[in-house]
């Protein structure tokens, strides 16, 4: 019985080292909890395609949308630790749904692993073009003289869009109706087509509207303006710094995957980032700021936009569902 409880131990011991060794022993699935389109689907499926070669395995994304992006994390906090079940996912998922959503059923800061800090997002306050404002003072202004007749789209409660618009309405002392979607995508399309009359998008998602003009860009939550957008101030320079809704993808393993096996995977998609074919198509032109951070400076990350996310949310009066 002593010879078997050894073995057992023994046997405890070098599970998870003979998973890292055999890693990855079959395909590997990047839950995206967004419908796709986007440029969290689009990074996602560029990161794929070139680990796919790294790694000698198929890598797959599934899309799991809706749900404010609970049913998805939660398929990834309940996976096995052996990292072939990855989540690639935005910051509301991590550090917003925990101030919203009571009896939430993982706790993504004890129940997921952070993996590496992608990249910074910085989205910009998008118009439909039959908005008269031309910049943010103008928006407000324009919400004064018309109460009640400006909506904005989201991608849920809590989501970029409803921090920044709550905290703007909440500031100003102004009425901007929140119409939820199912993710980024269909908030941009209500936009278009009049819907609703303001979003938030990253480049990626709107470049092509702007180039058009059939979207209107006021203002972009960075510390600088954009390379390819110079004309459109930052919300600091429009008198706004505090209501940036710091917007962030990352990776993520369930909880208790290996610690040499969560470095050996950032160091992999940190590689795959720097590929001419991710970097020069799906980063640089749409704007990212490229972090590809450790684990360590990930989950400090998580830990400081946490606190950052409860204020705002709490400026913005957003009530827990």
């Amino acid at each position: 019985m002593k010879l078997f409880r050894r073995s057992l131990f023994a046997a405890a011991l070098a599970t998870p080292a003979l998973a890292q060794g055999n890693f990855p022993s079959r395909q590997v699935r990047l839950v995206v909890p967004f419908p796709p389109g986007g440029g969290l689907d689009a990074l996602a499926r560029a990161l794929a395609d070139q680990l796919t070669r790294t790694w000698g395995q198929p890598v797959v994304v599934d899309n799991r949308p809706g749900g404010s992006t609970v049913p998805g994390t939660d398929l990834v906090a309940k996976a096995p630790p052996d990292g072939h079940t990855l989540l690639v996912t935005a910051d509301n998922s991590i550090t917003g749904n925990p101030h919203l959503i009571p009896g939430l059923p993982h706790d993504p800061r004890r129940d997921l692993a952070p993996v590496t800090w992608l990249v910074d997002v910085h989205q910009m306050v998008l118009v439909n073009p039959a908005v008269p404002a031309r910049d943010m003072a103008g928006l407000v202004a324009a919400a004064r003289a018309q109460p009640g007749t400006l909506n904005f789209g989201s991608y849920g409660d809590a989501s970029q869009p409803h921090l920044l618009f709550g905290a703007l309405a909440a500031k100003e002392n102004i009425s901007l109706t929140h119409v939820p979607y199912r993710g980024l995508t269909p908030a941009v399309l209500a936009t278009l087509s009049g819907e609703v009359q303001m979003t938030l998008a990253g480049v990626a998602s709107a470049r092509e509207y702007l180039a058009v003009g059939t979207l209107r860009a006021l203002a972009v939550g960075k510390p600088e303006r954009l390379p390819q957008l110079p004309e459109v101030p930052t919300l600091a320079e429009a008198g706004y710094p505090d209501i940036d809704p710091r917007t962030w993808f990352g990776v993520l393993a369930p909880a208790g995957t290996p610690a040499p096996l969560v470095r050996r995977i950032r160091d992999d998609i940190a590689a795959a980032m720097a590929v001419p074919a991710v970097a020069d198509r799906h980063l640089t032109p749409n704007g990212y700021t490229i972090r590809a951070s450790t684990p360590e400076d990930f989950a400090a990350m998580i830990a400081a936009d946490f606190d950052y996310k409860g204020a705002l949310i709490r400026a913005a009066g957003i009530r827990v569902v």
